[in-house]
């Protein structure tokens, strides 16, 4: 009897431990591997470095408690609350309050809201997906431009 046993769950215990080296272990790390080569950026969480920091992701919104940055979108306005783009509608309305708090002229804000546009439909290829602007991104161009206007921001809240 005890043969049997051995004999009808032998095969099924190799096979069990067989996927779980396969799909825990190998898979897993042949995955990353590969990642890390071709795309490295992208599989470290496309980070956004300010002065030698990293300050977020352009995958993920960032909150910004200050007037003189873009605000990302309510998370009631985001499906997940985490969209880390805006339209170009809702940065052109932003540029009143940042031009006001900061004293950047309104026109070289739109040229850098325009620009980011620009950068994004390269990334995309041209292909048809809609026009927007990263959040993180503009606003850390802005502190890289202006760097006398935003750094205390800079230094109070680590890099953004």
């Amino acid at each position: 009897m005890r043969t049997l046993k051995s004999k009808v769950f032998s095969p099924a215990i190799r096979i069990v431990i067989l996927m779980i080296v396969t799909t825990g272990i190998a898979y897993p790390l042949l995955v990353t591997t590969i990642g890390q080569t071709i795309m490295p950026y992208q599989s470290n969480g496309s980070q956004v470095v300010l002065n030698g920091k990293v300050v977020g992701s352009e995958l993920i919104a960032q909150n910004f408690n200050s007037p003189k940055f873009f605000q990302p979108r309510n998370s009631t306005d985001s499906g997940s609350g985490v969209d880390p783009d805006i339209t170009p509608a809702s940065a052109i309305s932003q540029i009143p309050t940042i031009s006001n708090a900061t004293g950047i002229p309104a026109n070289a804000l739109k040229t850098l809201v325009d620009l980011d546009i620009a950068r994004n439909r390269e990334t995309n290829a041209l292909v048809l997906a809609p026009d927007y602007v990263n959040v993180l991104n503009i606003n850390v161009e802005l502190a890289k431009q202006y760097p006398e206007v935003y750094a205390q921001e800079v230094s109070v809240q680590g890099g953004t």
